[in-house]
C-alpha cells in the first residue's frame, strides 16, 4: 500500500514536471541556415521495391539547390526488384548513385555496413540519413543544417507513421508522444538519443569515431554512433518541429510491428538513466494500479486513472499542436487502450527466446 502510494505521488509529480517543461521551456529553432553547403543523403535499402520511390520523390522536392545534394543509395542484398526500381528512377539524375553491397567492412553489419560504405563515397561534410520507407519534408535539409552550429556533431529530427487505419493512427501518436517526452529532456541540454531515419552527422564527428565500421555492432546503430560521437566531446541538437517531421510507412504486419518494437526496446537499454527512469515510471503504471485496487475503492482507482488520462492527453495535445496536427477526441481514449494492450504484448514478446527479425535478417 505504502509503496503504491509513493509510486503514484512520484509518477504524477514527474508527469507535472514534464508537462511544465513542455510549456515553459520550449526551444525556438532557426529553421534557415546561414549558408548552403554541399550535402550527402545516405539511404540503406533492402527489399524496398514498394516504398523507395516515395522516398526518392520526396528528396526530389527538397527546398535546397539540387546541384548541392548528393544522393547515395546502398542496395543491401535485396531479393526483390529494389535495385531495378532505383536504377529506373535515377537513370537521368547524375547526382544520384546506387551501389550493391556485397561485403562487410570493419565491425559493421547489416544497415550499418551499408551506411559505412556509402560514407566512403560521400563528397560533402554533412551526412543526412533517412530510410527507404521514409518521406522527408521539403524543408528537411534547411532546418537540420540551421541547428548544425560549429560545436554540434549530431542533429536529429522527428518521425511518425502515416496511414489511414486506426491502429496506424495510434502508432503515429505513440511515436510523437514518446518523442515529445524525449524532447523536453533534450531541451534541457541533456543527451537522449538519435534516430537513423532522420539524422544529420557532421563528417568530422563521424570520422573521429571511425565511422560505423569502427564501432561495435548494434541493431540500433543510430544510438550507438550518437553515443560515441558525444563521448568525443561533440554537442547535439534534437528538433521537434514540423519542418523536420518525416513520415514513415507502417510495419507491414503486426508480427513485424512486434519485431520493430523489440529492436527499439533493446536499443532503449543504451538510453541515459534519466530517460530510463521516465520510461520505467510510465511502464509501471498499470502493474502498480491493478494490485492497488485490492486496497482501495473503485472511486479512488478511477480518480487515479482519470488524472493520468488527463495529464497524458494534455501532453499529447500540446505535442500535436506544436506540429500543427490534431486528432479526434475519442483517439485520446483509444490511445490509452492501445498503450495497455501493446505494452503487455511487447513485454511478453521481448522476453520470448525469439531472434529479432528485421528486413529478412535475424539478430540476437
Amino acid at each position: 500500500m505504502i509503496v503504491s502510494v509513493s509510486y503514484f505521488i512520484l509518477y504524477f509529480l514527474l508527469f507535472l514536471l514534464l508537462l511544465s517543461l513542455l510549456v515553459a521551456n520550449r526551444k525556438k529553432y532557426s529553421l534557415k541556415p546561414n549558408r548552403y553547403p554541399r550535402v550527402s543523403i545516405l539511404i540503406a535499402a533492402r527489399n524496398e521495391e514498394h516504398t523507395i520511390i516515395r522516398c526518392l520523390q520526396a528528396i526530389e522536392k527538397l527546398d535546397y539547390p539540387a546541384d548541392k545534394v548528393q544522393v547515395l543509395i546502398g542496395d543491401d542484398g535485396s531479393t526483390d526488384a529494389t535495385r531495378a526500381v532505383v536504377d529506373a528512377f535515377i537513370k537521368d539524375k547524375p547526382t544520384y548513385t546506387c551501389i550493391t553491397i556485397t561485403e562487410n567492412i570493419g565491425k559493421a553489419k547489416g544497415k550499418a555496413n551499408v551506411l559505412a560504405q556509402l560514407a566512403k563515397l560521400a563528397d560533402s561534410n554533412f551526412f543526412f540519413y533517412t530510410d527507404a520507407d521514409i518521406a522527408v519534408p521539403s524543408s528537411w535539409i534547411e532546418a537540420m543544417l540551421a541547428e548544425m552550429t560549429p560545436e554540434v556533431g549530431v542533429v536529429t529530427g522527428i518521425t511518425t507513421i502515416t496511414g489511414t487505419s486506426i491502429f496506424t493512427k495510434l502508432q503515429a501518436i505513440d511515436w510523437l508522444y514518446a518523442l515529445g517526452l524525449m524532447q523536453v529532456v533534450s531541451d534541457l541540454k541533456l543527451p537522449v538519443t538519435a534516430m537513423g531515419n532522420n539524422m544529420l552527422l557532421r563528417r568530422e564527428a563521424y570520422e573521429a569515431v571511425g565511422g560505423f565500421e569502427g564501432i561495435d555492432f548494434s541493431i540500433t546503430e543510430d544510438i550507438a554512433i550518437f553515443n560515441r560521437i558525444l563521448r568525443q566531446g561533440w554537442s547535439f541538437r534534437n528538433i521537434y518541429d514540423r519542418s523536420v517531421l518525416a513520415l514513415s510507412t507502417p510495419a507491414a504486419s503486426f508480427v513485424l510491428f512486434l519485431h520493430q518494437r523489440k529492436r527499439w526496446m533493446k536499443g532503449s537499454m543504451h538510453l541515459p538513466f534519466y530517460m530510463a527512469i521516465i520510461f520505467i515510471m510510465h511502464a509501471a503504471y498499470y502493474p502498480v494500479l491493478l494490485p492497488f485496487f485490492a486496497y482501495t475503492s473503485v472511486t479512488v482507482m478511477l480518480s487515479i486513472f482519470a488524472l493520468k488520462l488527463l495529464l497524458q492527453s494534455t501532453y499529447l495535445f500540446l505535442c500535436l499542436r506544436r506540429l500543427g496536427r490534431s486528432v479526434p477526441f475519442w483517439l485520446y481514449f483509444m490511445f490509452e487502450l492501445y498503450l495497455v494492450v501493446t505494452s503487455v504484448i511487447l513485454i511478453i514478446f521481448f522476453f520470448l527466446p525469439v531472434k529479432t527479425n528485421w528486413k529478412g535478417r535475424r539478430y540476437s
